[in-house]
């Protein structure tokens, strides 16, 4: 009777034996499977969405592409002194629906005063500029004013009254204006950057 138990026994135990082991070795196949798939590290849920939208809206993927470089853009190179390298860099004004570009202002002291070109009549002009790019284009328009008011007064002289009766013959003296402003300042800064000249006052006498 007690030989029956012990077989029993021992047999119950080498079953339970037979489980453990099934199951160890099962688990040990799982692991080696996943091991093999994922090549040991786990992935990275932000990597996998990204996968997800690339493959369910391009479009959306290479918008966020854009918006990536964009930033990227956005952010310039700074030296060892803090001052920023490269060309001066156009400033984002932040909006919700749409990237947009603040623009900057600068005016000129006093008045531009000379004759016209075959006339006994003069022109006073006030002048102001602007920009889209940062802060460095108006610290080079302030730094060299005396030489970029020569400049405009060369442009000026250069028309006459019957150019200047109309909106079209302002706006090209407007263009001009920018134009030798932003070849003086090339010549002496390395870049330009004014993108539109404004007359703050026009009289002809």
């Amino acid at each position: 009777m007690s030989e029956e138990n012990s077989e029993e026994q021992s047999g119950g135990l080498v079953k339970i034996l037979l489980f453990a082991g099934g199951g160890v070795l099962l688990l040990l196949i799982g692991l080696g499977i996943g091991f093999f798939v994922f090549g040991g590290q786990p992935a990275d849920p932000s990597e996998e969405i990204e996968r997800i939208i690339e493959r369910s809206d391009p479009e959306a993927a290479a918008r966020a592409k854009a918006e990536a470089e964009a930033a990227a853009a956005a952010d310039p190179e700074v030296g060892e002194d803090g001052e920023l390298l490269g060309p001066p860099q156009k400033i984002v004004k932040i909006s919700p629906d749409v990237e947009i570009f603040q623009t900057t202002y600068y005016e000129f002291t006093g008045t531009l005063t000379t004759n016209l070109k075959n006339s006994r009549k003069f022109l006073q002009v006030g002048i102001g500029v602007s920009t889209q790019y940062d802060e460095t284009v108006m610290e080079n328009v302030d730094s060299h004013q005396l030489a970029l008011r020569s400049e405009m007064l060369g442009v000026l002289s250069g028309f006459s009254v019957e150019q200047l009766q109309d909106k079209d013959g302002r706006q090209a003296l407007l263009d001009q204006l920018r134009d030798v402003m932003n070849a003086k300042l090339e010549e002496l800064e390395g870049f330009g950057g004014v993108e539109g000249v404004h007359f703050t006052s026009f009289v002809v006498q």
